[in-house]
């Protein structure tokens, strides 16, 4: 079953976003889900999603890959467990080979283990096999963090993928409908800049408000099997 994405409008702020993702999703809670989020700003939509669905939250740490002399053009990512993705079509595209990305793909994986250790605090990841698990975030424009996501997550041995998200461009919720096995978005655009163009709040997520919302979540709890 594949959930459709609901006709595109401005969202109030990444916690409104995570209450009306919440709303579709209720129909998972009887699998006793695990909400995922991506850090910093799909946090704070996970957050909301876990609250009402009474899920435990945890984090999966993705980095983009970007170009050496343009950090902000993506040529793949990177997750925890040194999964790897790179899109082949713009690396060739833009010159690079995989090789040339080694420093900064070594570089990203530091990054995504320096923010594990700063989120989770000592918390052990939450054992994700068999499990269904919602992937959040606030929004996605290429997908390349997302399929990178949900890549660590097939090696997880995660057995559904639901991916919630707040807005995304139609091409990008076309490739990741693809990936999963169930998608809410709340907006999909059909002219589409930005992630933030589409929340009237959209400031920053700081390291320290990640952390106390992974504190304050609802603790992970062994599921009985009959």
């Amino acid at each position: 079953m594949k959930a459709e994405a609901a006709y595109p409008e401005i969202l109030k702020d990444r916690k409104e976003a995570g209450r009306r993702l919440a709303e579709r999703l209720l129909q998972f809670r009887r699998q006793h889900p695990v909400v995922l989020a991506i850090p910093r700003g799909g946090v704070v939509v996970a957050a909301e999603v876990s609250r009402m669905l009474n899920a435990p939250l945890d984090i999966l740490v993705v980095r983009k890959i970007g170009a050496p002399f343009n950090p902000e053009y993506g040529l793949g990512a990177v997750a925890e467990g040194d999964v790897r993705w790179l899109d082949e079509p713009r690396l060739k595209a833009a010159g690079y080979s995989a090789a040339s990305l080694e420093p900064v793909i070594r570089e990203e994986i530091e990054e995504v283990k320096r923010r594990i250790r700063r989120y989770r605090e000592g918390r052990p990841r939450i054992e994700l096999a068999n499990r269904t698990v919602i992937l959040v975030d606030d929004g996605v424009a290429t997908g390349g963090t997302v399929r990178v996501a949900i890549q660590a997550l097939r090696e997880l041995r995660a057995s559904r993928i639901v991916l919630a998200l707040g807005v995304c461009p139609p091409e990008t919720y076309a490739l990741l409908r693809r990936e999963v096995d169930d998608i809410v978005v709340l907006a999909v655009p059909g002219s589409f800049f930005a992630v933030g163009e589409w929340y009237r709040n959209f400031e920053p997520v700081e390291d320290e408000e990640v952390c106390q919302l992974l504190r304050e979540a609802v603790p992970a709890r062994p599921i009985a099997h009959a």
